[in-house]
């Protein structure tokens, strides 16, 4: 199945499977936690968070895209240099919305695309990448 297909017909029920009260397998982010995080990554994935920059050393980069493309998991308590050593407070008042902004922030991800395939855009991490990447 190719991103696109996964995106418009798995992923959400996917996440909207995941019990609210589910303790994390590690990790300090609950439920919620995990999918307003997710938000914010579709939100630079559909251009709305704009990073100038690459905290990846230059070098690292191939293998980091090379990871991203690959089914291996990320390692336990990979540390996101953008975020606080403690989860941020809930934006939302409760999962149901926060479920809601995920789904705007995916199809709006979609839709950029659709628009505009050949678009590249910066991840902190992964550097530019397409839709595919």
């Amino acid at each position: 199945m190719n991103s696109e297909a996964f995106l418009k017909n798995h992923y959400m029920s996917a996440v909207r499977s995941i019990a609210a009260d589910q303790k994390p397998m590690w990790g300090l982010m609950d439920t919620q936690n995990m999918v307003e995080h997710m938000a914010d990554a579709f939100r630079n994935a559909n251009g709305k968070i704009v990073y100038t920059g690459i905290l990846t050393q230059e070098e690292r980069i191939p293998k980091m895209q090379e990871f991203i493309m690959s089914d291996k998991e990320f390692k336990e308590n990979t540390k996101n240099l953008l975020l606080p050593d403690q989860p941020l407070p809930h934006r939302h008042g409760n999962l149901d919305d926060a479920l809601a902004e995920l789904n705007t922030e995916v199809n709006d991800f979609l839709q950029l695309f659709d628009r505009q395939p050949e678009l590249i855009i910066r991840n902190p991490f992964f550097g530019d990448l397409d839709f595919e990447h």
